[in-house]
């Protein structure tokens, strides 16, 4: 088939399949990349996230991750919610843990498109599916793939729908069409450098990990979480929003309709601060917030309410 037609085959499934929008990249090495990460590295950026510096020739390179890989298939899929749940309250979750974990969607959606391409292939094709779960980056990939620009804030950025969704890679072996790059739209804007509550963004588009509320609820493991960011959580308790909330392209963001990223019917009425172990075995049974489990999410709640 002409690499082509089987490129906006791929984009007109991936539509059907509810992602917000699909581009495709040339397989190269990330070069550029390829120093970002270095110095982040060395900087201690990534905190005790140790698993980052493991594989780091895999992480630039997807030949490395899939045989005779040529293209890398990017897609998003918008989680931006009807209503901000935690808008008006004093314990705050991110907006991304409302429903199902993402992992478990995206790959199902990613993998019923794996097998779409490979019938109009007519063959099997060597292939892997990711979503944030593997040593794969991402956000340099969607934006080779024309689907935004890494602002900032380190996220992907799109002047159409913002940056409230989720990012998705088929790395395979099949020769397509490439997509070319936007430009970067953040101009002269420092919203999301002036709103972190932690400066964890060091200067644009590098971002210590380490300091970021996110990483902090989420990613450390220590029963105690670090005096220094005393009185700096802003109230979140699981992730953060704070730099997208402030950023100007979300007055794009629409509300998804992905069902599986609806919010519990309890959710909107809990307090957060009173959550008990059965009540949140019954909240975030199958939500991402799963990975701080009880003990975690209680230590997160009661460093933020020590301020009070």
């Amino acid at each position: 088939m002409d690499k082509a037609i089987l490129s906006e085959k791929i984009k007109s499934k991936s539509a059907e399949l509810g992602f917000l929008s699909c581009g495709i990249s040339k397989v190269a090495f990330l070069e550029e990349e390829a120093q970002h990460l270095e110095d982040w590295l060395k900087n201690g950026y990534h905190g005790k996230m140790n698993y980052m510096e493991n594989h780091f020739d895999k992480r630039l390179n997807p030949a490395l991750l899939v045989d005779g890989a040529k293209s890398v298939i990017s897609v998003l899929l918008n989680y931006f919610p009807e209503k901000d749940l935690f808008e008006n309250k004093g314990l705050k979750i991110s907006k991304y843990a409302y429903g199902t974990d993402y992992h478990f969607v995206i790959k199902d959606k990613l993998k019923d498109l794996l097998k779409f391409i490979e019938a109009e292939v007519g063959a099997e094709v060597s292939s892997r599916v990711f979503t944030d779960s593997a040593p794969v980056m991402d956000k340099a990939w969607a934006e080779r793939a024309g689907l935004g620009w890494v602002g900032k804030n380190g996220n992907l950025l799109s002047k159409q729908v913002g940056s409230f969704f989720f990012i998705g890679e088929i790395i395979l072996d099949v020769d397509l069409e490439y997509d070319l790059p936007v430009s970067d739209h953040c101009g002269s804007c420092t919203k999301c450098l002036d709103a972190c509550p932690t400066e964890a963004i060091i200067q644009p588009n590098v971002v210590d990990g380490s300091k970021c509320i996110s990483y902090l609820t989420i990613e450390l493991k220590d029963e105690i979480l670090p005096k220094e960011f005393s009185g700096k959580m802003d109230d979140w308790v699981f992730g953060c929003d704070i730099c997208q909330d402030v950023c100007p392209w979300n007055r794009f963001s629409i509300k998804h309709s992905v069902d599986a990223f609806k919010p519990h019917d309890k959710l909107a009425g809990i307090d957060l601060a009173d959550l008990s172990q059965d009540v949140f075995n019954e909240l975030f049974k199958l939500s991402a917030i799963k990975r701080t489990k009880f003990k975690g999410l209680k230590r997160n709640i009661e460093f933020v309410k020590e301020v009070e």
